[in-house]
């Protein structure tokens, strides 16, 4: 009985060692898993937007050599009613409001600062979209209606096999996608769980393989779809986004810091939503838009792309939504009227006929609530038509 207790204590004692030694070589992996699994808690939120660099891989976009490009102070604005009330509700952590290049309301809340480098979500893609634009004028790319796989051949096979360039950047690929940020099991949530890990999005976007509709013939939000757009521009250019991002829009912006992206175990950028950007410098990629893709003397984005992009031209119902080239367009837009948004309450909107760039982050876990989106879209008008 002793011998047999002796070596049951010497196998838990190896299994122990094992244990160790695999969290040593792993402690990095399981940091990040870790982290990514409390990504979004209530006490957590807020701190892990400032601070993503923590729970992914990253890649830095430097902002350059020039110098800071101003944002002049203006009249302080009067904020309309409820503005206080939607802060609160919204978990708004900045708020930026720009006429005609001038600052007229600078705030943050919830102990943010405005050194923050801030999560981006979704609002990269609209990011993603600008540089395309740049490579397309350049000619890089061809055509719009290339297929995906002439740039990306590594999706030969798979749902996207037969998808135009034109059907992923309107966000109408067919291509089945879970994207329930409340669900463990959705799609969405593995492809973070892949990335915290080491994983390579470029393989997950191959191993894609259902449709729900020909690609073309219906719009459906699909986020893999901008990955695959940088895939096409990876494929055409042989460079990593980072650095064409880097070069063909940051720069000429003269932003106040480096940003950077959230990359896969390959170094590849999270263009989908990995950005993370004070809230200065999103204002000041949001003016470079609103002026047609000019900024400082400069035309960073063709003009012509500009205008295509952020009209709507994908297969929607008007009704409830329109959307560009991964640019979204409110219900009863005005000419001009367009935003980049992010799920938890990030967005870049934009009033060409008013001179209006609003920037907002936030840590909005109520994002699923009905009507989050017109909430926050009437708040924006409210503050531009106040002006």
């Amino acid at each position: 009985m002793g011998r047999i207790f002796k070596l049951l204590l010497r196998g838990l004692l190896v299994l122990v060692v094992l244990a160790l030694a695999f969290g040593l070589w792993k402690r990095e992996e399981i940091q990040r898993l870790l982290a990514v699994n409390s990504l979004f808690s209530p006490e957590k939120i807020v701190d892990n937007f400032s601070n993503m660099d923590a729970a992914f891989l990253t890649t830095p976009v430097g902002r350059g050599n020039g110098p800071v490009s101003p944002l002049p102070q203006g009249a302080e604005m009067a904020l309309p009613t409820g503005t206080d009330q939607w802060i609160r509700d919204r978990a708004v952590t900045s708020l930026l409001v720009l006429k005609a290049g001038e600052i007229r309301h600078e705030s943050y809340h919830l102990g943010t600062r405005p050194a923050d480098r801030r999560i981006s979500w979704s609002v990269a893609k609209s990011y993603l979209s600008a540089l395309f634009g740049v490579l397309l004028d350049e000619g890089k790319i061809a055509s719009l209606d290339d297929p995906v796989t002439k740039y990306a051949p590594a999706l030969t096979g798979g749902a996207y096999d037969g998808a135009t360039i034109r059907n992923v950047l309107n966000m109408a690929s067919g291509v089945t996608f879970d994207e329930d940020y409340l669900d463990y099991n959705s799609d969405i949530n593995r492809m973070g769980r892949e990335i915290a890990l080491g994983g390579t999005l470029d393989q997950f976007t191959a191993d894609l393989t259902e449709v729900f509709a020909g690609a073309g013939e219906t719009w459906k939000y699909v986020s893999i779809d901008t990955h695959v757009i940088g895939m096409v521009i990876r494929g055409a250019t042989g460079q990593p986004i980072a650095r064409l991002l880097q070069e063909k829009i940051i720069a000429p912006l003269g932003l106040d810091r480096d940003l950077y992206y959230v990359t896969d175990g390959e170094g590849v950028a999270f263009v989908l939503g990995g950005l993370n950007i004070t809230t200065r410098d999103y204002a000041r990629f949001g003016l470079m838009v609103e002026q047609d893709g000019a900024y400082n003397g400069r035309q960073i984005v063709p003009a012509a792309w500009i205008k295509a992009s952020t009209r709507p031209s994908a297969p929607t119902k008007p009704d409830k939504i329109s959307y560009g080239y991964q640019w979204w367009v409110p219900v009863g837009a005005e000419p001009g009227e367009f935003l980049a948004r992010g799920v938890y309450g990030q967005y870049i909107y934009i009033d060409q006929a008013r001179d209006v760039v609003i920037v907002s982050t936030a840590a909005d876990r109520k994002f699923r609530d009905a009507g989050v989106s017109e909430i926050n879209i009437e708040m924006f008008r409210k503050l531009a038509r106040i002006l």
